[in-house]
């Protein structure tokens, strides 16, 4: 089984980003051969400083690291050390109905937000295909925001499949729905587009700050909460802190007579320590960054082996290339 993810660089990484998309996918290494990429591609979109995207890139590269991805076992590079990907952009691209990449939630709620329309942002699920078929993935462990792109892609790969014949592995999304969605300070999902996230690294004092102000409701501390469950705090602290202890922070809520104040203590603290081993370890690689880049640059060696088999495949049933 050959399983596909990859994440932008387009900012520092944040919960969400870890238990929605980095911990299933670290996880996933030890169950087949795992194919994991730095997005630089698709950050440009919406990312137009080069030196921001190089410096993100590499704390990309450095999170992963940290938080447990071993080089060895998973093929981990940078999207743009595979050029394939942009060539076999085209071929889909071409087979990709207008409607369907219409339809697509994620375009659509950029927009609607504001931010400046071209056509990366209208063709991304094509680019996202593309990142897919490439490498014959037959699981792509995504958020629940981006399990209609690979429905995308299966709707592509069916279309090529039917048009040229067998060339793809129609792929599958795999979404862990415990932790698809991480509530972030204000209680929406944690997202750099909402300004509510705490990142996964970072400065303590900042950092405590972020999660001290996490935005609760008007009770006292006295009153009970019976809803406790739907607080905030206590949906992160059920993924950070051991389950006891998050569960004993619940009672204590439900019950009437715990603070806001010290929930939020009790979250930071969880927190902090859940990621105290990989702080250490973020730090060694930080001081190394030759071997952090020699990693990529194997993972993109091993990755255009594949790449280059799959293109020639597309080609050759597209009739680009003798049969």
């Amino acid at each position: 089984m050959r399983i596909l993810s990859g994440i932008q660089p387009s900012g520092t990484l944040h919960l969400g980003n870890y238990f929605g998309m980095m911990r299933p996918s670290i996880e996933l290494q030890e169950q087949g051969e795992a194919y994991y990429f730095i997005a630089d591609y698709h950050s440009m979109t919406t990312l137009f400083d080069p030196a921001e995207r190089r410096r993100n890139t590499l704390a990309v590269a450095l999170d992963f690291l940290a938080c447990g991805l071993d080089p060895a076992r998973t093929v981990f590079f940078r999207q743009s050390d595979v050029p394939e990907v942009t060539e076999l952009t085209w071929l889909i691209g071409t087979l990709a109905p207008m409607g369907l990449l219409e339809r697509c939630h994620s375009y659509k709620d950029k927009v609607a937000k504001g931010i400046a329309f071209n056509f990366g942002l209208f063709a991304y699920p094509v680019l996202m295909a593309a990142d897919i078929l490439l490498y014959d993935s037959n699981l792509v462990p995504v958020g629940r925001d981006q399990k209609q792109h690979v429905e995308v892609t299966r709707d592509i790969a069916i279309k090529f499949n039917e048009t040229y014949g067998p060339t793809f592995v129609v792929p599958e999304p795999k979404i862990k729905e415990s932790v698809a969605v991480v509530p972030g300070t204000d209680g929406q999902k944690m997202s750099k587009s909402y300004g509510n996230t705490i990142d996964i690294f970072g400065d303590e004092k900042t950092l405590r700050k972020r999660v001290m102000g996490i935005v609760m409701d008007s009770r006292t501390p006295a009153e009970p909460k019976p809803d406790a469950e739907k607080n905030s705090a206590i949906q992160l602290l059920k993924l950070v802190a051991p389950p006891d202890v998050a569960q004993g922070c619940e009672d204590r809520l439900r019950a009437g007579g715990y603070g806001y104040g010290d929930l939020k203590k009790a979250l930071f603290e969880a927190y902090w320590i859940h990621f105290a081993e990989a702080r250490a370890k973020r730090a060694d690689l930080a001081a190394n960054p030759d071997y952090v880049e020699s990693v990529l640059a194997s993972g993109a060696e091993r990755a255009r082996g594949k790449a280059r088999e799959v293109l020639d495949r597309a080609k050759r049933a597209s009739g680009l290339r003798p049969a």
